[in-house]
This record gives C-alpha cells, structure tokens and sequence, in this order.
C-alpha cells in the first residue's frame, strides 16, 4: 500500500468532524454528551441506513451488546434494565421505520379484491 493509500483509507475510517458517534466505554455521544444513540445520531442513522433498514438494527443489535458488556464492566449497578437499554438502541428505529410495519387484508378486502 503507498503512503497515498494509506492516507485515503485512514481518512475513510477517521469520524468527520462534528459527528454524533459512540465514545466508549461510557457509550455517550462524542459531540454533544447525550447518551448514545443521540436524537442527532439517531437522525444520521435512520438516514444512512434507510434504504436498508434490517441493517440497522443488526447495527443497533451489536453496539447494544458492546454496551451492555461496556457497561456493566464499568459499573454492574448502573447498567440499567434489560427493558431500557433495548428501548435505547432498538426500540426507536423500530417506531421510525417501515421495515417491520405489516399491513393486514381483511376477507372484504380480498373479497372486493377478486371481484
């Protein structure tokens, strides 16, 4: 690899400037000290990832269980509750996103359907 390459592929893997991301072990919000996921990172994410929304949450799935070992490493009383931290990392793209909304068809509608 040159010194060229080298520089373009440490640029991809360096964090822009400004970006809401993880700081662990704390799990905060770099930027702005909110517990990560932020309501910033949470609009980047759903905008990343919104063509591909099951990849989210096998994203949110992993930092969950980074999280959870991070955490209680840190301090087993202040983990917080199995129900919280999965509504912090997972219960919010599932409100936010269409991927996992089923739309049912009643008998009438088939019925009117086939008509």
């Amino acid at each position: 690899m040159t010194g060229q390459q080298r520089r373009l592929a440490a640029n991809r893997l360096a964090p822009a400037e400004g970006e809401h991301l993880p700081m662990r072990p704390l799990w905060l919000c770099r930027r702005c000290g909110q517990p990560w996921p932020c309501g910033a990172a949470k609009l980047a994410l759903l905008a990343e990832y919104r063509e591909v929304p099951v990849s989210l949450f096998l994203y949110l799935a992993g930092c969950l269980h980074d999280a959870i070992d991070d955490l209680h490493r840190l301090s087993p009383s202040v983990t917080g509750s199995a129900a919280d931290m999965f509504d912090r990392f997972l219960g919010w793209p599932a409100r936010h996103t269409h991927a996992y909304r089923v739309s049912t068809t009643g008998a009438a509608d088939i019925e009117e359907a086939s008509s």
